[in-house]
């Protein structure tokens, strides 16, 4: 009997649909199917069809053979298509192999008239191979490549083939859409060539030879705003940012031609920043009358920096205002092809899109791709085929789109936007274009890609380019772009007199509708008391919550015995440790209406096992969060082990204080040296953004520092690093020792009217010492000390007075009380930035016998406070330090060697002999 008759019962159509899927996704293939499948491929590929009782012409029914090689080759122009597109403008494309050439798939010139079922996997019905092929070309090798055959969900695939098959992936828009497709192309093109004839040779990062960018753009928030997005959070560079703020933002042109004159600026307290740097934030009613809210995030030179504090602004708004619908929150990223290649914080940024604590329900990211970084050929920029190729991390899709061709541009928008609100996930749009000019328009790009720039100079502009389409088909005359250029470069005109009338620029900050009720702050109101007292009974009521764990799960003999220790010393001891008050400032603020947020490595438990906010149960791991027990009208309690990253996360956190600031927003380092990882952030915005931006943040730095012999790598946070920075109001940093201090210095946080970075310089060792500890009415009732006297000292016998900040009190404390020294008076600077230098002059005033002055620490002599302490405060001139010598490496890899030095500083503190 023929063992394949079951062939003839089948209908064809059936089994090709079948063997595509088997293609695609081989285990959903029911396991008989699955194995003749993979014995005919095996026969195929190895010509030995023979060898497994097959005959070409025997069993198997005629026509099998090539339908199934039909079907292979449509399975090759989805996963290899877009190395064969139209999409490069300016340059050859580089050559791949295998090619699609239908002989390659068993087929032949003579097959091209044969009807196929295999169409019907196309939604084209049977069809034949020519028209398979036309349609496989339009689909996969015209002005748009798409590559998401790795995606491994067969519904995202099927939904991206369904997607493709309408209109064959051409665009398909109305005469009215068109004309508005080429209004935006014009006011993209005639805004560029404007600045570059009033502005010549100035650096404006042009958008020429990008210019679809914004008709991309426009399309995409109208269309957006219809699927009922209601803001849009946006990060780019510096390429074609003006074009985008002017004819998307609908920021003033006025105001950016004022930026170009170089004018200064009204506010005296801010020193602004390049014109190409600056945030926007603008309502826009789209052409159905609905509104949208617009941010584009300021941005450093730093160039994917931004993209992880988009997340964290996204993120905000969705926690804060549509916790329910957070996809009405649409972040977009706009890249450069050189930098998402390049810079590693990308693949961080990416890594997060899908993670509990990060994920913001989906992010278009569009690369405005020039085929050259500054002066490094693609070729020189990477190893990877594209440079979107990160996209691959997280399965998103990529479209390779021809820049050229603005229909389909805004084709391949919508299509993300389509894909992004049905899945929730990120999309990337590759726009392949070029640039213009040099890196920047004062520069010469024929140095180094003269054979590049020979071709982009006899390039016509895209506008250009579609008006002429335009004109083919009947939708304009030859007069209609020529009209639209004059009105929007007469309007242009207007802008700039308008501008030249006024002698300064201001600078405008972001989101001001968060910042409502804020104000700025100088270093005057930053040395102001603050009271942060709470009620004791209130307080006492969130104790009871957050020191009893639930009765119906079974906990880990360790965790209930911790928990039963924080109730005992919080209602009976009376002895809070620093986990407990740390705690209970979280708690009291949550029952006051502020969401509580902290990300870090390992914050849910603590690198140093002292928090434990999240407590697991032992059976099935169910997460209990204790703090978000309190009550119904608490606040949200958000607490998340992040990624092993501290550039994108401190960026997120960074973005997410910005766009909440109700919310005490906290990232911990696993260990405060860690947090170098994180720098770039550091310098451009925690320490800067203010000055530069008119831009507040209240994001708190926890960096756990200490000298306890754990080598170079785990002791110091280089507080040396911050203090530095420091500078007029900028950042608060403090180095606090007690319990009480730190529940007073983070409930400070939020009880004041305005908003600086917090870094705070958090214990090790102390967060289980015995003399660490505060009482609840030192919580309640108390209030941030930024200096703290020696309370036990006895003010006419002390010969030697210790300014000292951190752990090193507890070190010095030890010994004094071991040798009774009472000569010997320990004064803990808690506030190190701005210096309480005021309160320091008058302890020095009591303790005016004290002829003997110290500056003593634990980190070596060029590192720690030293050098901040003698540029703010010139009575230091004068001290005896105290300290290590100087080190390249913060401190020695030996524990021996470790103990040693720490001990020769702490018998000098107390030798008055080396005075």
């Amino acid at each position: 009997m023929d063992r394949y008759s079951f062939l003839n019962a089948v209908h064809p159509s059936y089994i090709a649909e079948l063997y595509d899927k088997y293609l695609q996704y081989p285990d959903s293939v029911e396991p008989s199917w699955r194995a003749f499948f993979q014995g005919f491929d095996f026969g195929i590929e190895n010509d030995s069809l023979e060898a497994l009782g097959i005959e070409k012409n025997g069993e198997i029914p005629e026509g099998y053979f090539k339908e199934f090689q039909v079907i292979k080759l449509i399975d090759a122009y989805r996963s290899r298509g877009h190395l064969f597109t139209k999409t490069n403008p300016v340059r050859e494309r580089r050559k791949y192999t295998p090619k699609l050439d239908i002989e390659n798939f068993g087929l032949s010139q003579d097959d091209l008239q044969t009807s196929f079922k295999a169409g019907e996997i196309l939604g084209i019905g049977e069809s034949t191979l020519e028209e398979i092929l036309k349609h496989l070309n339009k689909i996969y090798c015209d002005s748009i490549g798409i590559e998401y055959m790795y995606i491994r969900k067969p519904e995202e695939i099927q939904w991206i083939q369904d997607k493709l098959n309408v209109n064959e992936n051409q665009p398909k828009f109305s005469a009215d859409k068109k004309k508005h497709i080429l209004k935006k192309l014009n006011e993209a093109v005639a805004f560029e060539s404007f600045l570059h004839t009033k502005y010549v040779g100035q650096k404006r990062f042009s958008l020429e030879g990008g210019e679809s960018l914004i008709p991309g753009l426009d399309a995409l928030i109208e269309s957006a705003a219809e699927k009922g997005v209601e803001e849009f959070v946006m990060g780019m560079a510096h390429r074609g940012r003006l074009s985008t703020l002017t004819n998307i933002f609908g920021k003033s042109a006025k105001d950016i031609f004022s930026e170009f004159d170089g004018k200064d600026y009204e506010q005296v307290i801010f020193d602004g920043d390049v014109k190409y740097h600056l945030g926007w934030t603008s309502k826009r009613k789209t052409d159905s009358g609905k509104e949208i809210n617009l941010n584009i995030a300021p941005n450093p030179s730093h160039l994917e920096t931004v993209g992880a504090v988009v997340q964290g602004i996204a993120r905000a708004k969705q926690d804060d205002h549509h916790l329910e619908h957070p996809e009405k929150v649409l972040p977009i990223v706009v890249h450069g092809d050189a930098a998402i290649a390049g810079q590693g914080i990308v693949y961080e940024i990416v890594q997060m899109a899908q993670l509990d604590g990060y994920k913001t329900q989906g992010t278009i990211h569009i690369v405005v791709n020039n085929q050259v970084g500054f002066t490094t050929n693609y070729l020189a920029g990477r190893s990877s085929t594209y440079c979107t190729d990160v996209a691959k991390v997280t399965l998103s899709p990529v479209l390779h789109v021809n820049a050229d061709d603005v229909e389909a541009v805004v084709h391949a928008m919508l299509f993300a936007l389509e894909f992004r609100m049905h899945f929730k996930h990120d999309v990337f749009i590759d726009l392949l274009g070029y640039r213009k000019y040099g890196h920047n328009e004062g520069d010469e790009p024929k140095f180094t890609q003269p054979k590049l720039y020979k071709a982009i100079s006899k390039h016509e502009n895209p506008r250009d380019l579609y008006s002429e389409k335009l004109i083919k088909e009947g939708v304009i005359d030859k007069e209609y772009t020529k009209k639209l250029e004059k009105e929007y470069k007469n309007k242009l005109e207007e802008n700039l007199e308008d501008s030249r009338k006024e002698e300064k620029t201001e600078i405008s900050a972001i989101m001001q509708e968060e910042w409502e009720g804020f104000n700025y702050a100088e270093e005057d109101k930053m040395m102001e008391d603050v009271d942060t007292t709470f009620d004791l009974d209130k307080m006492t009521e969130i104790a009871e919550v957050i020191t009893k764990l639930p009765e119906d799960k079974k906990f880990l003999r360790k965790v209930t015995k911790l928990i039963k220790a924080r109730n005992k010393m919080y209602f009976e001891d009376n002895k809070l440790d620093w986990a407990m008050g740390e705690l209970l400032a979280y708690g009291t603020l949550l029952a006051e209406g502020h969401d509580v947020r902290i990300t870090g490595q390992d914050v849910e438990r603590g690198t140093f096992s002292h928090r434990h906010a999240v407590i697991k149960a032992e059976e099935n791991e169910e997460e209990v969060v204790l703090l978000n027990e309190l009550s119904e009208e608490q606040a949200h309690f958000y607490i998340y082990n992040s990624l092993l990253s501290e550039y994108a996360v401190v960026g997120f956190d960074y973005g997410y204080a910005m766009a909440s600031p109700i919310t005490l927003c906290i990232w911990e380092a696993q260990f405060g040296d860690f947090s170098n990882g994180a720098q770039i952030m550091i310098d451009q915005y925690i320490s800067a953004a203010e000055d530069k931006w008119k831009l507040q943040n209240g994001l708190v730095m926890l960096l756990p520092h200490g000298y306890e012999g754990q080598g170079a790598e785990h002791s110091s946070a280089r507080m040396e690093r911050y203090l530095q920075l420091c500078a007029k109001d900028n950042m608060f940093v403090a180095d606090c020792t007690t319990p009480a201090n730190f529940y007073h210095l983070l409930r400070r946080q939020i009880k004041v009217d305005y908003r600086k970075p917090l870094i705070v310089f958090t214990p090790k060792s102390l967060l289980r010492h015995s003399k660490v500890v505060s009482t609840k009415e030192e919580l309640a009732n108390g209030t941030f000390q930024m200096v703290i006297d020696d309370a036990d000292a006895k003010v006419s016998k002390v010969k030697t007075l210790v300014f000292l900040t951190g752990k090193f009190y507890y070190d010095l404390l030890e010994v004094k009380e071991e040798e009774k020294r009472d000569d010997v008076a320990l004064v803990r600077v808690e506030q190190l930035f701005p210096l309480p230098t005021e309160q320091m002059k008058k302890l020095m005033k009591k303790y005016k016998n004290a002829k003997d002055v110290v500056w003593a620490q634990e980190e070596p002599k060029n590192m720690g406070a030293y050098s901040h302490i003698l540029m703010h405060f010139e009575e230091a001139r004068n001290f005896r330090v105290c300290s290590r010598k100087m080190y390249a490496a913060p401190a020695s890899g030996s524990s021996v060697r470790s103990k040693q030095r720490h001990q020769k500083v702490i018998e000098s503190v107390f030798d008055t002999n080396e005075k």
